[in-house]
This record gives structure tokens, sequence and C-alpha cells, in this order.
């Protein structure tokens, strides 16, 4: 009968170490393997999209485009199976047409599958195609959330949105480079708590409570990197208490989030009273290496002018946003927001016109 050889804590110690090691080698080189398959799958998909366009344009018959990819995929399903068929072909070719070989390669050097290229292949509008593939491998989105984010027209829920598209481009890009989070990025001008499952008349404490039993799910919706750390945190200036209903942190932003929850529309008096927590919360509890604490109120009812121009202001650190206890219609979502995005870029061009005058002006008087 073997025994178990009995080994010194140092010999555990020297065992443990080798395993660890051997452990790291095999984990490494499955995770180089698994990124070099990916690659070349979504590769390959692209390069086949590729040449069928080129076949297509080639032709220039409209007729031959709709008739190739089905004969084309007859003729691959009988060599290698049922992989490749018309709508296996049809992805492949809009691949090629959406994306670059560059899109491509860099898509799944940050993790992203062919399931991911696929959700985002579909979406019209490039910059907003740009924001949920940044946001799919900063997040760790699997293909089910981005398809769950693109549904909830998260982009257009977002402060980024509603700038000129010349910064869009320049701030996603500036994301893309550094990996790092900006606020507009993070914060959105509504949320949706549908998961809460209140009532129709219900309490702002109730309201808490709710977010509490279900913080996973609360979580999920506001964002992944954000993480609890308080409830109703008591803050006390002039030997008055205040109560700040939530409490958390952001790991990318590096922040603290304060986030105050409100029944009905946004009041300016909610603007003073955040002001007053977060100045309390940068010179009491911020750390060293934390960025300076950042609000959030969430209101029950809005998109008023008020919640439009804190969302707007870039050097503001508060952030207003409505909260839908029940999912609203997707339309009329929909034809809300896009509504609030020209609104807002009005406003921005007017400001940047604005700017250029007061530039000209003291240019003069100098």
């Amino acid at each position: 009968m073997n025994k178990e050889i009995e080994l010194k804590p140092i010999e555990q110690q020297e065992e443990q170490l080798l395993f660890n090691d051997v452990c790291e080698i095999i984990d490494g080189a499955r995770s180089r393997l698994a990124t070099y398959v990916n690659t070349e799958v979504c590769l390959t998909n692209w390069y086949v999209g590729k040449r069928i366009k080129e076949d297509v344009l080639f032709n220039r018959r409209a007729e031959y485009g709709k008739n190739i990819v089905k004969n084309l995929s007859t003729k691959l399903v009988m060599r290698y199976g049922n992989g490749w068929s018309e709508k296996k072909l049809r992805h492949c070719l809009r691949a090629a047409e959406t994306f670059s070989q560059e899109e491509i390669v860099s898509a799944t050097r940050r993790q992203l599958t062919w399931t991911h290229l696929k959700g985002l292949m579909y979406i019209k509008d490039p910059l907003a195609r740009q924001f949920y593939g940044i946001m799919s491998y900063l997040e760790h989105w699997d293909t089910r959330t981005l398809a769950e984010k693109v549904d909830q027209q998260l982009y257009e829920r977002t402060a980024i949105s509603r700038k000129p598209e010349e910064l869009i481009k320049k701030e996603l890009e500036q994301v893309r480079q550094t990996n790092q989070l900006l606020p507009d990025l993070v914060f959105r001008s509504s949320y949706f708590l549908d998961m809460l499952g209140l009532p129709d008349v219900f309490s702002e404490n109730d309201l808490e409570s709710a977010i509490l039993t279900q913080i996973q799910q609360f979580i999920r919706e506001i964002g992944s990197d954000f993480a609890f750390l308080d409830r109703q945190k008591r803050i006390t200036v002039d030997a008055v208490d205040y109560y700040i209903d939530l409490l958390f942190f952001h790991r990318s932003l590096r922040r603290i989030v304060a986030i105050d929850l409100k029944l009905g529309k946004f009041k300016p008096e909610y603007e003073g009273q955040m002001l007053l927590y977060l100045r309390y919360l940068n010179k009491n509890e911020r750390k060293e290496g934390e960025e300076s604490p950042i609000g959030l109120i969430l209101c029950s009812e809005g998109n008023t002018e008020h919640i439009e121009y804190l969302m707007l202001d870039e050097d503001s650190p508060i952030k207003v946003a409505q909260y839908y206890t029940k999912l609203p219609d997707k339309k009329i979502l929909s034809e809300k927001l896009q509504r609030a995005i020209a609104i807002a870029k009005e406003h921005f061009s007017e400001e940047l016109i604005n700017q250029i005058n007061n530039n000209l002006n003291t240019d003069k008087t100098i």
C-alpha cells in the first residue's frame, strides 16, 4: 500500500511553488492558444467576406450578388459542413463591409469574439458601434450582455452621445488608446431599475432598500466597475448630520460616487446639497491616488432643462438622471432619446459659437 511521503514545511512550500509555476505555464499557453484560434476564426471569416464583396463588386449585377452567396454556400457546405451556411456567409460579407482588417485584429486582441463582432456589425451608427466595442472589452461583457445593452440603447443614454461627432471620435479614441474610462461613458441620462420589483407607489426608503436587496442587478445596470461602499452614509457639518443615500466606488475612474435618490423631478436645491456631500467626501474620505468624488442624482421624473444642462457640463462633478422602475416603451424611449441628443448637440454648437466670438472679442481688445 502506497503511503504519501510526509514533507517538511520548506519542502511543502517548494512543491507548492513548483505546482503554481507549472499551472501558470499551462494556463498561459491555453490563453495564447485561445487568442490565436479566435483571431484566426475572425480573420478567416473577414477574408471570406472580403473575397465575396470583391466578386460582387466586380460583376456589378444586383441579381448576381443575391445568387452568389447562395450558390457558394451550397458548395461549401458539401465540402466543409453546415458551418458555412448562407446566413454565415452574409455575416462574413457584412463584417468585410463594416470593419477593416486592422479593426478585426484589434478587436480579437481585446478578447472580442466572432459573436461579439456579429453583434457590433449590425449597429448602423459608427460611433455607437465603436462605443459598444470599447465598453465590451473594458467591462468584460459577454455577448448576451452586449446584446442587452444595445437593445436598451445604452449609447443613446450616455452623456457622450450628446456631444458633436468630432468630440465623440476624439474621446473614444482616447479611451481606446489608454483603456481608461471617462465619466461621460459611465454615467447616463436614464437608468432602468425594473429589476427592483417596486409597486406603483413607493418611498425613497423603499427604493433604497430594494436597490440593496438587488445590489448585483443594480450594479449590472449602472456599470460593472461600481463597488458598493455604504448606505445612509452619515456626514456631520457644523454639528448638523446629513445622510448620503448610497455610496459606491468606481474602480476605473478611481472615484467615490455618491448617489442621491429622489422622487419627482430634479430641483435646483438638490445640486447644492450634493455639492456639500462631495466637498465633504473630497476632504475626509478621498484616499491617495483617487480622483475627486462625483455625484449622481437619480430622479423618478425628468428630462427637464435642468438635467440637460447639468449632463452637458463636463466640469461639473454632478450628474443627474431619470430612473424607470418599469421598462418604458422602446419606440417612445428611442424618440425621447433622439430628441434629447438633438437638443444637446444644438446646445454644444451654440456654446462653441459663443466661445469663438468671445475669443475674437478678446483678441480685438488686445
